[in-house]
């Protein structure tokens, strides 16, 4: 069974130029759980997964998976399997081609190409080539590279774009099974209401920095919750409720009543003998919260009392809640999606679709760098075999 890492980003501050993408992030991500990354535009979220995965160097502070940086896993495709695009693939290249060219460069056996792409359900899709295929379908043949290494950590931005209600439903079940055999899992999402049903932990950042680290359950007090029930003698229940001395108010959908779950009221209603029509808890909603913490309005314990003050404001410039996409204040660094070179030149991907040169590490450790650089598995030329032929579904001539 493959093991889960502990992720962990260790005050790492991110400068391009004048702009501080990311400042003083301190955060740790537990295998075991699916945990979501939240933050508006511009927060710093893909300049963090970049920092993580050895795509960008941060300027100061370090992050690093199972205790080591990602240019220095020993198998980093059998490690770490991460996706943070889903556009990055040779549209003349079938979906098993493209599978079997990572599988041969890292090592791992051909028969995996196959497992990974039932397991996304693209079985019946493996010899149909990329360039036809929806963006639902680009988002299961991503998801399914990050698998093909069995890695025990993965790392996914936006997996759920592009698909439809069902292959939504199978994502938010298919996270939850990885986690449940002790991978780690860290997804990367603007879609709050589906955050809400898929993830157990979550991290959001707001202006480059933390404002929350917990549990879901975490993010209110249960003093913001209140029971809300009602019933189709209303009276009746105001007097049981009154005579249990449980404060009350009345509002157009039922009763709002304080410091009580609905086991307690339901258990006077029953008391008296009153049926009811409603009974439920209502708290602040999940995009009530976050606009609030990203924003600055609230500050939660699990953030340092210091960093949630400069958060709120302190002596900085009041900044927009929203800014720019993290494109606007960083340079593309997008993870190379296809080989250096094939064996067959007819098939060699367009100019804009390949990987830039690999950038050597001279730097002195620590270095500050604003130019990102290669992750490990992609500064390698990768050798295709003579007998590998792109044309044919199987790899082989």
């Amino acid at each position: 069974m493959p093991e889960g890492h502990v992720l962990r980003f260790t005050d790492v501050t991110k400068r391009f130029g004048a702009i501080t993408a990311v400042d003083g992030l301190t955060a740790e991500v537990q295998p075991g759980v699916v945990t979501g990354f939240l933050g508006p535009n511009g927060a710093g979220k893909t300049t963090s997964l970049r920092i993580l995965l050895g795509l960008v160097r941060a300027t100061s502070g370090s992050a690093t998976i199972g205790g080591q940086r990602y240019a220095d896993l020993r198998f980093p495709l059998q490690s770490v399997g991460a996706a943070l695009e889903a556009s990055s693939f040779h549209p003349g290249r079938t979906a098993a081609n493209h599978l079997t060219v990572y599988a041969q460069a890292a090592g791992i056996a051909r028969s995996r190409v196959d497992e990974v792409l039932g397991q996304v359900g693209l079985a019946d899709a493996a010899g149909r080539k990329v360039g036809g295929f929806s963006l639902g379908m680009r988002q299961r043949l991503g998801l399914a590279y990050t698998l093909l290494g069995d890695p025990g950590v993965l790392v996914l931005d936006e997996p759920s774009n592009g698909l439809d209600p069902e292959g939504i439903k199978w994502m938010r079940g298919f996270l939850r099974q990885l986690a449940s055999e002790g991978r780690t899992v860290l997804v990367s999402s603007h879609i709050l209401a589906e955050i809400q049903q898929s993830v157990d932990a979550l991290l959001i950042i707001s202006r480059g920095r933390l404002v929350f680290q917990g549990a879901l359950h975490e993010l209110t007090d249960a003093d913001e919750f209140a029971t809300v029930v009602d019933a189709p003698d209303r009276a009746a229940l105001i007097t049981a409720l009154t005579d249990a001395d449980l404060s009350h108010d009345a509002m157009r959908s039922g009763l709002t009543v304080h410091g009580a779950d609905t086991a307690t009221v339901g258990a006077v209603a029953a008391a008296a003998g009153v049926a009811l029509s409603t009974l439920q808890r209502r708290g602040p909603a999940l995009e009530e919260v976050f606009l609030d913490l990203v924003n600055g309005v609230r500050v939660h314990a699990s953030v340092h009392a210091d960093a949630g003050a400069e958060a709120d404001g302190g002596d900085q410039e009041a900044a927009p809640a929203l800014r720019t996409d993290d494109a606007a204040t960083e340079p593309a660094a997008t993870p190379a999606s296809e080989p250096a070179a094939t064996a067959d030149a007819g098939t060699a991907a367009p100019a804009e679709l390949e990987p830039a040169a690999p950038t050597a590490r001279t730097a002195a450790p620590g270095a500050a760098h604003d130019e990102p650089y290669e992750p490990a598995i992609t500064e390698a030329i990768f050798v295709i075999p003579p007998d590998f032929d792109d044309n044919d579904e199987g790899g082989r001539a």
